[in-house]
């Protein structure tokens, strides 16, 4: 298993051991030893799965403190850009982001510690999209930050993605106070 630590601290891009033959592949995404020798997330409480079609854009989401959570994300089939925020106002990258192209041929994954605001935009016909999470899902402390913030700086593949009306109606960055600190994303 490669893991390959990310400019924000605590973000890890993972690429899992692949053995294939004459039958197709096997492949170990998961494995808590690795995890834990990496000092990431091994207690996963729940697993999530979402089918979007070309051009859906979900989040920028995250959990409100103290219901924050870890997630791991992969692409079972398809391709996503997905976009992390670093959120923690007491991190030397606070409000800075990373992105990363996963799909279904590179089989990369991507770690993201509590603290940090994810989205992805859907790039092939259809993407299906796998997650686990170390806190349980809290409806109560859902958040989040408008896609095109101009403050983030990230340019979108498109100006027009089809969002969800919650995801329409987010905060700005700077309309959002930030509970976030280093210590939520242990």
């Amino acid at each position: 298993m490669q893991f390959e630590k990310l400019p924000l601290s605590g973000a890890t891009l993972i690429t899992p051991p692949l053995f294939p033959d004459e039958r197709g592949y096997f492949t170990v995404p998961y494995q808590r030893q690795a995890f834990a020798g990496q000092g990431l997330a091994t207690d996963w409480v729940q697993d999530n799965q979402s089918l979007s079609v070309r051009g859906v854009l979900r989040g920028f989401h995250f959990q409100l403190p103290p219901h924050t959570e870890s997630k791991l994300v992969r692409v079972i089939k398809g391709a996503i850009l997905d976009v992390i925020v670093d959120l923690r106002t007491d991190s030397a990258t606070f409000g800075q982001h990373v992105a990363v192209q996963l799909t279904d041929e590179n089989r990369k994954m991507l770690y993201i510690p509590r603290g940090f605001a994810h989205a992805f935009y859907t790039l092939s016909e259809t993407a299906l999209v796998h997650y686990k999470v170390d806190n349980d899902y809290t409806p109560q402390a859902n958040g989040g930050i408008i896609w095109d913030d101009p403050t983030i700086g990230f340019s979108w593949p498109t100006t027009t993605p089809l969002l969800s009306e919650k995801d329409r109606e987010l905060p700005h960055l700077s309309d959002f106070e930030s509970p976030f600190r280093m210590a939520h994303s242990v």
